[in-house]
């Protein structure tokens, strides 16, 4: 959790105020990355400034296949493990998240089996 980030939210311009908090948050924390889907409303422009870069959760996650599939696997195969109601299995969770938009990252992980 980041704590702290209140007083920079004021300090931060995006093009919907709303979200100032997320890079607040980000700039508080030294992130270099923030994940998200709403690729819009985080331009470039904005972020570099503060040394922040925002990513599409797809792109994140094919890189952090790139690095190591088998930690991304392993972690994708604990999921699945602790889902109990209702249970699911690894291909399960593949569809979810494929369906949520993470196409290139399912299959990759699909081509590790």
């Amino acid at each position: 959790m980041v704590l702290g980030y209140e007083p920079l939210i004021d300090a931060v311009q995006l093009p919907d105020p709303d979200d100032r908090h997320v890079l607040a948050a980000a700039i508080r924390a030294k992130a270099q990355v923030i994940v998200t889907f709403n690729l819009k409303d985080f331009p470039r422009e904005a972020l570099t400034p503060w040394d922040v870069e925002a990513v599409h959760p797809d792109a994140f996650l094919e890189a952090q296949i790139d690095l190591n599939p088998q930690i991304v696997y392993a972690v994708l195969q604990r999921i699945a493990d602790s889902c109990k109601k209702p249970p699911l299995t690894v291909a399960d969770l593949l569809v979810r998240l494929e369906r949520t938009g993470l196409v290139a990252s399912v299959a990759a992980l699909r081509a590790l089996n």
